[in-house]
């Protein structure tokens, strides 16, 4: 009786599991499917709730596009935004610095009409922060190549409001759609031009298009001078000459790529990083007094973002690679300081690729920063 049981037990729990999952199931998930394609005939197609679905579905498709594109865009800005720090790299020991600078700001301003400007077009009625994840690799990088610029060229910080105001941009075209630049913007190098003086006080415009930048200045100033000549019967050739038009200043319109803060400060995050690279070149090249500078540049940054009670992850993680990256050139110049005449010069740039590599600076559990 017992066995009959315990057999009459296991055949239960057994023709349980093979109604449950067995053929039973599959003979249901059949009767489903053919329920579900018997009430797709009796749909009604013109109901409101299936045009509300349909609008849902191209909603969709066209967001996911829009998406994608974003991130391509992104893509070419991250690998555009690298090679530009590879050539600010070149200014340590370079006698020719200014030419290196000169070439850096056109290729920015490259950058900015060639790949910016599409990207603020994507972004033109759109909710921008739906699509951050999208570019925030390639607004961070661009970030940091820009403020690297500055500080070689100026010796500051670039700014969030500078930032800003390089990403906005004027939109007009001859059918009085803002679609494209105002062709009296479009110039051989992407140069900007003047905005003629009606314009000027049009609050639509921005500020970085009411005056011209230092950068490629003269280049502007010449071809004004050829499109004025064009005019006038002179010297007309198309690859010099910019045929002049007329703007309508009320069909300008605005349309920026918004760098939010936290990108911002990771972008600036990074950037302490290209400071510390810059520091070893400035020693192997004999430089001294480079590597104390940027330490002093360093420790601003990092005291400002220690500053910050609650921080996101990311840049948690970031600030523990900038004290990482602080300490290594602080120990250097320590070192350079206190056995600089027992070091050669040229073995001093091995202090600085050695110098933090240990753990003699790790940062204590109780100063990491909670979620």
């Amino acid at each position: 009786m017992e066995a009959s049981a315990g057999a009459g037990g296991n055949a239960g729990r057994g023709r349980y599991r093979r109604k449950r999952y067995g053929h039973d199931a599959k003979g249901s998930d059949r009767e489903n499917e053919k329920h579900l394609k018997t009430s797709m005939v009796n749909v009604d197609v013109n109901s409101a709730v299936i045009e509300a679905f349909q609008g849902f579905q191209v909603e969709l498709d066209t967001r996911n596009d829009t998406y994608e594109r974003i991130v391509k865009l992104s893509r070419d800005i991250t690998i555009e935004s690298k090679r530009l720090i590879f050539l600010l790299h070149r200014v340590t020991g370079s006698d020719d610095r200014d030419s290196i600078l000169t070439d850096a700001a056109a290729r920015m301003l490259e950058l900015r009409t060639s790949k910016f400007l599409p990207l603020a077009k994507e972004l033109k009625g759109q909710d921008p922060y739906q699509f951050l994840r999208a570019f925030s690799p390639g607004l961070q990088e661009y970030i940091e190549s820009v403020t690297f610029y500055h500080y070689l060229a100026d010796n500051q910080l670039a700014s969030l409001d500078s930032i800003q105001t390089g990403l906005t941009f004027t939109l007009q075209d001859s059918n009085g759609n803002q679609n494209d630049l105002p062709k009296n913007l479009q110039v051989k190098n992407s140069a900007p031009r003047k905005l003629p003086d009606e314009c000027i006080g049009n609050s639509d415009v921005p500020p970085s298009l009411k005056t011209l930048s230092d950068e490629n200045k003269q280049d502007i100033q010449n071809r004004d001078v050829a499109s004025e000549e064009c005019l006038q019967g002179q010297n007309c050739t198309t690859d010099k000459a910019v045929a002049a038009e007329t703007f309508d200043c009320e069909s300008l319109q605005t349309v920026s790529v918004p760098v939010p803060p936290t990108e911002y400060m990771l972008g600036v995050a990074d950037f302490t990083g290209e400071l510390m690279k810059m520091a070893i070149n400035s020693v192997g090249s004999g430089d001294l007094r480079t590597p104390r500078i940027v330490a002093e540049m360093m420790r601003t940054i990092h005291d400002a973002f220690a500053s910050i009670g609650n921080i996101p992850r990311e840049l948690r993680h970031k600030l523990r690679v900038l004290r990482q990256s602080l300490q290594k050139v602080e120990t250097a110049c320590y070192t350079m300081k206190v056995r600089g005449s027992e070091i050669p010069s040229h073995m001093l740039a091995d202090v600085f690729s050695t110098a933090g590599t240990g753990d003699m600076f790790c940062m204590d559990d109780n100063e990491e920063f909670y979620d």
